[in-house]
């Protein structure tokens, strides 16, 4: 399907201060890791999964300079970055990566400030798996999932409407977490479209099933937002935020990454 009343305005790659790194992390994966051109002793880290690279160093370096950020793409379907972090220790390797990179990059010692999580799409499979331990939890002070709250029915591909139920397994622990940011205690942003997948769970589905697990409810909006997007609707308790938007077709579902910088910017204010 094809849409053209909104604008779906693109961001353009551009050269970046500074210094990208391709490495190697848990399994294989690849890495690419940006570096600001002046780092500090301690920087915050951005990990984002799924989606070209540059637009999330563009979204980080539109932050500011106190963050570095580690984008891995692994395939497709949140299935395959759910298996690759599913072992508690592919996170803890790939922090261990990223810090001993940033002191050889440096020729310092770099201490790892704040994590923030942030996920694409099926990027939110390894969301959700490294959520699942405790000590990543606690280690984890943001998340940030773009049009990517997914998860499947049960019976399989039997949708809500034929007598189909969501398969919550996959919600739980964003669920949780999203429980610890209304108390403050973390922040979370979730943005979604209106795409309706048909074989398994769409995003306003799943954000349905969360708000009501935490006995919220949205509030009516109509506004444009970034990239032309129309925002439909808003949910804001202590840290967690809720953004639906309209839109049902292809360009829909790239312009919430395309708006990666403004929702970091938001998540992270």
């Amino acid at each position: 399907m094809t849409e053209s009343t909104r604008r779906h305005e693109r961001l353009t790659e551009r050269a970046l201060p500074g210094t990208t790194r391709r490495l190697v992390g848990p399994a294989g994966a690849p890495v690419e890791l940006w570096i600001p051109a002046r780092p500090r002793a301690t920087m915050d880290l951005v990990v984002h999964f799924h989606g070209a690279a540059w637009l999330a160093q563009q979204a980080v370096a539109a932050h500011g300079t106190r963050a570095v950020v580690a984008v891995l793409n692994l395939g497709s379907g949140s299935g395959v970055y759910d298996r690759r972090f599913s072992d508690p220790a592919a996170f803890d390797s790939l922090l261990v990566l990223i810090a001993r990179d940033l002191a050889e990059a440096t020729g310092r010692p770099t201490t790892i400030g704040r994590v923030t999580l942030s996920g694409f799409s099926a990027g939110h499979g390894a969301v959700r798996a490294i959520l699942r331990e405790a000590r990543h939890v606690a280690r984890v002070d943001a998340v940030l999932l773009l049009d990517g709250l997914h998860t499947s029915y049960r019976p399989e591909g039997t949708v809500l409407a034929a007598g189909g139920v969501l398969d919550t397994t996959n919600l739980v622990a964003l669920t949780a977490f999203a429980r610890a940011a209304v108390r403050g205690d973390k922040r979370l942003l979730i943005t979604h479209s209106e795409i309706f997948p048909g074989t398994f769970a769409s995003t306003t589905e799943t954000a349905d099933w969360m708000l009501a697990s935490l006995g919220l409810q949205r509030t009516p909006v109509v506004r444009f937002d970034a990239r032309g997007m129309q925002q439909l609707s808003a949910v804001r308790a202590g840290g967690f935020t809720l953004l639906g938007y309209a839109g049902n077709s292809a360009p829909d579902h790239i312009d919430q990454f395309h708006a990666m910088p403004e929702q970091l910017a938001r998540l992270l204010k």
